[in-house]
């Protein structure tokens, strides 16, 4: 059940120490040890518990090797034991997500407050463990809310904090959202994470060196009744704008750029800024040339747009022709390839006889044209990718290498200047994602 937060507490708010508690062991009475150290508690109290405390009583303990440089290991072989998703990493520290779907340093798994031969592993349901101490109290005739807490660094901020990471009795995720405020401004987006700011309250006695595990918080009137749990405070991956770590998103997205790339053949019509497409040409104006030249020329079609469309059809129209075609069946082959056509942008790349070296035998001239278009063709591909990495669909098509004379008159171009096909780019119609590497098979030879 979700609801609204508890009413602020209008008389103040008491944050009180539970002093005397034992060091808990697998299989001890939480609840009676509570009651028995806190004869005064009331109905409405909220009881904040240090995870590992409900960690002891559960047999949530790991034995470890006592020896210190040994016990290190082992928690680390447990922490990715227990990693579901590593989200940062700077050293040795990790940032990980776990199964309860919790991020955080170290996969939550603690060597400290335990045996020097134990390590605590959270608990297995934090929210369960909550409802079950508040279900203990109500069998006692006392009504109260239970709050979990971890301690968590967070982003930006230097130091930690305790976080609720489990909760019963009460709502911790109080949502504002659609309210109206005094002065009649509508919240969009505010919602009040209750159980985050009773957990750092009561770490204010509790502490981290005290021998203090669980503080009461008094002056909120927990319910006691059944709402939803700490789960509810975790934000899902898709809405999550921080879901790696910059040295892991940097990576991941060098992995990825080349595998974004992929024809698209449909455009949604919407404006590409010109700034952009610069940035992507000087990306592509990075990949290697031979000679130290700078060959390759791109050019952005406007003005001479549907010229250029318009006779590169017709020269394919008349070479269909001649290859015997009739005229429905060109009719319907050059209906198929308006891919360009469609585009919001076309740009046409060009390789130069710029530095060009000349020589005496055919064998080695072949060479050096081959060399040059490979070159355009290392451009044009780190084309492609510059516009995927801006979120920009691309088709390469091959079109202007058969009409060369064609695209050079049209565009008013040099005569050495040789067109590596039209590149027609746009925001896709459908999106599109990394697709998984291909398997090399026969692709990959070794002598």
């Amino acid at each position: 059940m979700t609801g609204p937060g508890p009413a602020p507490a209008a008389d103040g708010l008491q944050v009180l120490p539970v002093r005397g508690l034992p060091d808990f062991r697998p299989g001890d009475d939480l609840a009676g040890a509570l009651a028995e150290a806190a004869p005064w508690l009331q109905d409405g109290d909220v009881l904040v518990v240090t995870s590992k405390v409900l960690s002891k009583v559960e047999g949530r303990l790991v034995p470890a090797p006592s020896d210190p440089e040994a016990r290190d290991a082992f928690r680390r072989e447990l922490i990715d034991e227990h990693t579901v998703r590593l989200v940062a990493q700077m050293g040795r520290t990790k940032i990980v997500e776990n199964s309860l779907g919790i991020v955080a340093a170290a996969a939550g798994i603690d060597a400290s407050n335990v045996r020097t031969d134990e390590i605590a592993l959270l608990p297995v349901d934090p929210d369960a463990s909550a409802a079950a101490l508040v279900a203990a109290f109500a069998d006692r005739g006392l009504r109260v809310g239970v709050v979990v807490t971890d301690t968590q660094g967070r982003a930006w901020r230097n130091g930690v904090t305790d976080v609720a990471i489990g909760a019963a009795g009460l709502p911790i995720l109080d949502d504002h959202r659609g309210g109206v405020d005094e002065f009649g401004n509508e919240l969009v987006v505010t919602q009040v994470a209750i159980g985050d700011e009773l957990a750092a309250a009561g770490d204010l006695v509790k502490g981290k060196l005290s021998g203090v595990p669980v503080a009461v918080l008094r002056g909120l009137d927990a319910p006691g009744g059944v709402f939803d749990g700490a789960r509810s405070l975790i934000r899902g991956p898709e809405e999550d704008l921080f879901r790696l770590g910059t040295d892991l998103a940097i990576e991941r997205g060098r992995r990825e750029a080349v595998l974004l790339r992929r024809t698209v053949r449909f455009f949604t019509g919407e404006p590409v800024d010109d700034e952009v497409l610069a940035r992507c040409v000087g990306i592509a104006l990075t990949a290697p040339a031979p000679h130290h030249t700078r060959p390759v020329r791109f050019v952005h079609v406007r003005e001479k747009r549907q010229e250029l469309l318009d006779a590169m059809a017709q020269q394919w129209r008349t070479d269909l022709a001649a290859d015997g075609w009739d005229h429905e069946r060109i009719e319907r082959r050059t209906a198929r390839g308006r891919v360009l056509a469609d585009a919001t942008e076309i740009v046409v790349p060009f390789v130069t006889g710029d530095g060009r070296h000349d020589y005496p035998d055919d064998r080695r001239r072949s060479a050096e044209r081959t060399m040059f278009t490979v070159a355009g063709g290392a451009a044009v591909q780190a084309l492609l990718i510059a516009l995927a990495a801006e979120g920009l669909g691309s088709a390469w098509i091959s079109s202007t290498i058969f009409v060369p004379d064609v695209v050079r008159r049209v565009l008013d171009l040099p005569d050495d200047w040789e067109p590596l096909g039209g590149i027609g780019i746009g925001q896709p119609e459908d999106g599109f994602a990394p697709r998984p590497p291909v398997v090399p098979g026969d692709a990959w030879v070794q002598r």
